[in-house]
């Protein structure tokens, strides 16, 4: 459908609510509005465009639009990984069951002039990143479909999926494709933001995965993006350029074979000798990965608020069923943990597992930094996080963590396939990726936790710095709001995604009707 020919019937279904409306009308919407949880809270009424927008959807797709008073929109509410997302409330919730009605939507959202902001699976931190105060939020879940190719070598997935369901569709056919590693996690934004997989040393991450991308287009129009597709520049710049191009719909992923994995985590108590042992053997994992890439490995430190002690989550991961590979001796052979989740296993479940350490219904700060791979710097970044946390650790529920994750040369060997990516990482390595990870209960305190987490990557940078380790990448899916994640990527790179933007986005929808998560400023 046109935008004019929209237009058209839009305006009459506009005149003909607005012949209707009256004024107890628009309070009740607004009064419904402000109810949201069953707590009276002192919000901005929602724009009296999307107010528009929202009546012209629900009648032209019953069934599919929820307004702030109905079961359906307070459980599509508490279905956010956050509170910050949760606790943000939209004038209604749209719920496309295809293309076409996502179509509809954006061409709407234009007419009246309505912001919106795009749902896949909802683990951002921050507000505003998949939800919208007072506007149109457009959740995918419907948007389900898996489907493998004849060959098996293909599967065409669904945004609105979250990981576990598109691994639990494959694990019984042998195979699987390269995505998250936490099952609520939503296909749409992991991919789009760049996507490690417990794979990626074999398989590079999700985006450089994707064949081809269905893409509802800002004039309304569905296309099928891929390398060899006339828009090849656009397929460069989804693969790590987050929302700022479209909205995607649905993924044609390469598809492997793979059975169980060995994997799971060791827990220990948080000492010196023990951090000097994680370190070390991190260290050379990252320089000695290309010997056997079916290893990875994520080291988390955080603080037990209940137990009142740090501990280091030693999670590791080797893409056969083959227990306790030598590639990762140095850290099985570490003594003293006091929990022990290796197995064999299959990937739905040991995502399920890393849900449990993610859990939803907290306050939520994400940050990120990358430095090189240097077992010494390690060790003083774990010692500013202590000395941060010892600031902030007396809030009610908090967990402060710092994780860290090598960036291979393995992985980044496969950047460059298919016309490449924007990530501005081809070919170097290895390198540290950091992610600082808060929660916490309260509202009251986020002002010294925010702050908190800010100073810690600060003083991280300036560690890294100071020994030459420093890089400027910055993982979109990692980052905070106030984090430059585009600029990361290099000048060079920047300039193209812009140029990209320009030519298919020229009146700048994604940039000023979906303002949430990061844009190309």
């Amino acid at each position: 459908m046109r935008l004019l020919s929209l237009s058209a019937l839009l305006l009459a279904h506009v005149g003909d609510t607005l012949a209707n409306l009256t004024l107890d009308d628009v309070e009740a919407q607004i009064s419904s509005y402000l109810d949201h949880n069953g707590t009276h809270v002192a919000r901005p009424a929602p724009q009296f465009g999307c107010i528009i927008a929202c009546g012209f959807l629900a009648f032209t797709r019953p069934g599919r639009l929820s307004y702030p008073d109905s079961p359906i929109y307070k459980f599509e509410e508490s279905r956010y990984w956050s509170q910050q997302q949760a606790h943000t409330c939209p004038a209604c919730r749209f719920t496309p069951e295809s293309a076409v009605d996502v179509s509809l939507a954006v061409l709407t959202s234009r007419v009246t002039h309505c912001k919106f902001a795009v749902k896949s699976g909802g683990h951002a931190a921050f507000a505003g990143a998949s939800n919208i105060e007072g506007g149109l939020t457009i959740d995918l879940r419907n948007l389900n479909e898996i489907t493998v190719s004849a060959d098996r070598k293909q599967t065409s997935v669904g945004a609105g999926n979250v990981w576990y369901d598109v691994y639990t569709k494959l694990q019984p056919m042998g195979l699987t494709v390269v995505g998250g590693r936490v099952s609520a996690i939503g296909v749409g934004g992991l991919t789009l933001g760049g996507g490690i997989s417990f794979f990626s040393n074999r398989r590079g991450w999700a985006c450089d995965n994707v064949n081809s991308f269905e893409v509802v287009f800002a004039d309304g129009s569905i296309r099928k993006v891929s390398y060899k597709s006339p828009q090849s520049d656009l397929y460069w710049a989804l693969r790590g350029g987050g929302n700022n191009f479209g909205i995607v719909t649905r993924f044609d992923v390469a598809t492997y074979p793979q059975g169980d994995l060995w994997a799971g985590a060791q827990i220990f108590l948080l000492t010196e000798e023990t951090s000097t042992a994680i370190t070390n053997a991190f260290y050379h994992l990252a320089i000695n990965s290309p010997k056997d890439p079916y290893a990875q490995v994520i080291i988390a430190y955080a603080y037990a608020q209940s137990q009142g002690a740090y501990i280091i989550a030693s999670d590791l991961q080797y893409g056969r069923p083959t227990p306790n590979p030598s590639i990762l001796k140095n850290f099985t052979s570490i003594p003293g943990h006091v929990t022990n989740t290796l197995r064999v296993t299959d990937l739905a479940g040991l995502t399920l597992e890393f849900n449990n350490t993610n859990p939803s219904g907290f306050r939520k700060t994400y940050w990120t930094l990358t430095v090189g791979n240097d077992a010494t710097l390690m060790s003083e970044l774990v010692a500013i996080y202590k000395d941060e946390v010892e600031k902030i650790k007396d809030a009610p529920g908090i967990l402060p963590s710092i994780i860290f994750q090598p960036i291979s040369t393995d992985m980044t060997k496969h950047f460059s396939k298919n016309g490449g990516n924007p990530l501005g990482l081809d070919g170097q390595g290895p390198l540290n990726l950091i992610n600082v990870d808060v929660s916490w209960l309260n509202v009251a305190d986020d002002k010294r936790i925010l702050a908190g987490a800010q100073n810690m990557v600060n003083r991280f940078s300036s560690a890294a710095k100071a020994r030459g380790l420093d890089h400027p990448f910055l993982y979109q899916n990692y980052a905070s709001a106030q984090q430059d994640v585009f600029g990361s990527y290099g000048k060079a790179n920047l300039a193209k995604l812009k140029a990209i933007q320009a030519k298919y986005d020229p009146t700048k929808v994604w940039q000023k009707l979906q303002p949430g998560y990061f844009k190309l400023r």
